[in-house]
C-alpha cells in the first residue's frame, strides 16, 4: 500500500494513522504543503490522508498551495481512491466538491461527544456515540451526494461520506495525547471562553482509555476506505 500523507502545518501530525499504517506495512510519503512540496501523482496514490491545519480553505491568498491542492484533491476523489480528510482536509474535500465552508457559531475545542445519524445503505458504521477530540471555528455545507453519519452538539456536520472511500471528520479521532499536547502549544491563543472551548487542562486530562477509543476508531475508519 502507498500511502501519501498531506500536511498543512508541522505540529498536525498524523497521530495513531502512523501506527495503522505500519501495521499495514505500508509505504508512507509525507507532503509537506507548508513547505512546498510537490503534490503526488494520482495514479501513485492508493491510500491519501489530508490533515488540520490552522489556516481556512479560504485563505488562497495567503496559502497559494491551497487552490491547487482543491483541484488535486477532486481528481483523486474522481478516480475513486480513498481518501480521508481531518478536520481541514474534510474542508477540504467538501470545498472541492463545490461545498461552502464558513464560520461555525461556535469554536469546538476540546473533547466532546459526536452522535451517529442513521443512514441507510453500504456506510461506515460508527458507535452510537463516542467522545471525540475537536479543535475548530468553521464548519461546511454537505458537498453533493455526501451522507451525513455523525454530529455533535456544536457542530452538525462531524462525519460524512462521499461514495464508498471518501471520509471526511471534521473532528480529530487521529489524535494522539502528543497531539493534543502540541496542538495546546501552538493554539492557545485559542482558548478562550467558550460554551464549546475547553481549557487546556481539561483538555491534557484525557485519559488513556480515551486515547484508545479514538484509536479503534480512527482504525475502523481506514480499514473500511481501503476494503477490497
Amino acid at each position: 500500500m502507498r500511502a501519501y500523507v498531506l500536511q498543512h502545518a508541522p505540529f498536525e501530525e498524523p497521530g495513531n494513522i502512523l501506527h495503522w499504517l505500519q501495521q499495514q506495512q505500508a509505504e508512507t510519503h509525507y507532503c509537506r504543503l507548508y513547505a512546498g512540496d510537490p503534490l503526488p501523482l494520482v495514479d501513485a496514490i492508493d491510500l491519501l490522508i489530508v490533515l488540520g491545519g490552522p489556516m481556512s480553505v479560504n485563505d488562497e491568498a495567503d496559502y497559494p498551495w491551497l487552490k491547487a491542492e482543491k483541484v488535486f484533491l477532486a481528481q483523486v476523489i474522481a478516480a475513486e481512491k480513498p481518501v480521508v480528510g481531518i478536520c481541514l482536509g474534510a474542508q477540504l474535500i467538501a470545498a472541492c466538491q463545490g461545498a461552502r465552508i464558513y464560520a461555525n457559531h461556535s469554536k469546538e475545542i476540546g473533547w466532546f461527544d459526536i452522535t451517529a445519524v442513521s443512514a441507510t445503505g453500504d456506510l461506515l458504521a460508527l458507535p452510537s456515540k463516542i467522545k471525540v477530540f475537536h479543535w475548530h471555528g468553521e464548519t461546511f455545507d454537505l458537498p453533493p451526494g455526501a451522507v451525513l453519519l455523525a454530529r455533535s452538539e456544536a457542530c452538525t456536520n462531524q462525519i460524512f461520506q462521499l461514495g464508498q472511500r471518501v471520509i471526511g471528520l471534521q473532528c480529530h479521532p487521529e489524535t494522539i495525547e502528543e497531539n493534543a499536547r502540541s496542538m495546546v502549544l501552538h493554539c492557545a491563543d485559542e482558548l478562550v471562553d467558550g460554551s464549546f472551548i475547553q481549557t487546556a487542562d481539561e483538555i491534557l486530562s484525557a485519559t488513556d482509555a480515551q486515547y484508545q477509543q479514538l484509536s479503534q476508531l480512527m482504525a475502523q475508519i481506514l480499514d473500511y476506505v481501503v476494503r477490497k
